[in-house]
């Protein structure tokens, strides 16, 4: 006897089949969710400059996708190329200079700048005249150094490695967005009408504009790091002034190791010409004056460009960025303006119904 299946089976199995469906999608995108998002971003925050360009190549979409994709390859791809290449060869040169110092030796005095370091500087002169003295503590310590030099070689070239496939990957997607942004955008409002209604159009407005405004904080505050690592390599007598300075307006924009490359090389590059006092300006220079720029400015300025107060977009940063990685920078700040304005909707309409009714006057 035939089983017919009755009409809650088959929503059942309706449900089952689009849940397996959503989960083998969410499993393909996930080793591509912090690219594809940070090429959302990207292109969020550069959609007025797309859209000039696209009224310049006269509504030509595929035109305007590839000018766009070759401005972020000559502003973000091409500086990481060049500064992974100079930090593979300059971590190299410092292997060399502990080989050399290791087949022939340390100096029978140390260097006058060290020597004259207030407090430590006896120390270290003392030091140093037993190293020389005992060729194997010398060697002992030389190999200690060189063995983790290479291990940070290797991570930093494998990090940089990653870094540049991940940013390639990231205008790749970014491609494909900005050619189909007016697409993708209609699909977004729609889905949001649906979903939310009105609230819906709200949440999708505030979040462009909350990642819009991390993005110009993040941009004003590698500008304002520019700028003071300007007047920095000018007095100090770095050559190349213009080329560090926009190096160290592009690495500004990246968490953790920021301008801290730019800087610290053309630190070393006046120790190397002998230069101690301006290399130890520089040092000085970058800690307490290039880098100190970012925990002040980038706050303040995504504060007054976004509705979130000061302490939430500071716990957005950090908190995003802990959680999410660089991509947290966006996610974080967003995440919590979109659950203030949910907050506000549901304290907004808990006061409309448990407000009490007015009695009516007497008549």
């Amino acid at each position: 006897m035939r089983r017919h299946i009755t009409s809650a089976q088959k929503q059942i199995i309706q449900i089952a089949i689009v849940a397996l469906l959503l989960i083998g999608c969410i499993a393909v995108l996930l080793p591509f969710t912090g690219t594809l998002m940070f090429a959302v971003v990207i292109c969020v925050t550069t959609d007025p400059l797309r859209d000039r360009v696209l009224k310049l190549c006269r509504g030509r979409s595929h035109l305007t996708a590839l000018i766009m994709s070759a401005l972020l390859v000559v502003l973000l791809l091409a500086p990481l190329a060049v500064l992974s290449g100079t930090l593979t060869q300059g971590i190299e040169s410092a292997v060399r200079y502990l080989r050399s110092i290791l087949e022939v030796g340390l100096s029978a005095d140390p260097p006058a700048w060290l020597s004259d370091l207030p407090l430590a500087g006896p120390v270290i002169e003392t030091y140093w005249h037993e190293l020389a003295a005992s060729r194997e503590e010398m060697n002992s310590l030389l190999r200690q150094l060189i063995d983790p030099t290479r291990k940070i070689a290797l991570t930093t070239v494998s990090i940089l490695g990653q870094g540049l496939l991940q940013l390639a990957l990231v205008i790749f997607f970014a491609f494909f967005i900005f050619r189909d942004a007016e697409k993708y955008a209609g699909a977004l409002r729609n889905g949001s009408q649906k979903l939310a209604g009105e609230l819906g159009k709200r949440m999708q407005k505030l979040a462009g504009a909350t990642v819009t405004s991390v993005m110009i904080g993040i941009v004003g505050t590698a500008a304002a790091q520019a700028l003071v690592a300007m007047f920095g390599y000018l007095i100090a007598g770095v050559p190349a002034v213009a080329m560090l300075t926009f190096l160290t307006f592009i690495f500004s924009m990246v968490p953790v190791i920021g301008a801290t490359l730019i800087w610290l090389g053309a630190a070393w590059w006046l120790y190397d010409s002998g230069q101690t006092g301006w290399a130890v300006f520089m040092l000085l220079w970058g800690m307490f004056g290039i880098s100190s720029v970012d925990n002040f400015i980038k706050p303040i300025l995504i504060s007054r460009t976004s509705s979130l107060p000061l302490l939430l977009i500071v716990v957005g940063i950090f908190g995003g960025v802990m959680v999410f990685g660089f991509i947290g920078l966006f996610l974080g700040p967003m995440l919590l303006a979109l659950g203030q304005v949910l907050i506000r909707e549901w304290l907004a309409l808990s006061d409309e119904y448990e407000a009490p009714e007015e009695p009516s006057s007497p008549t």
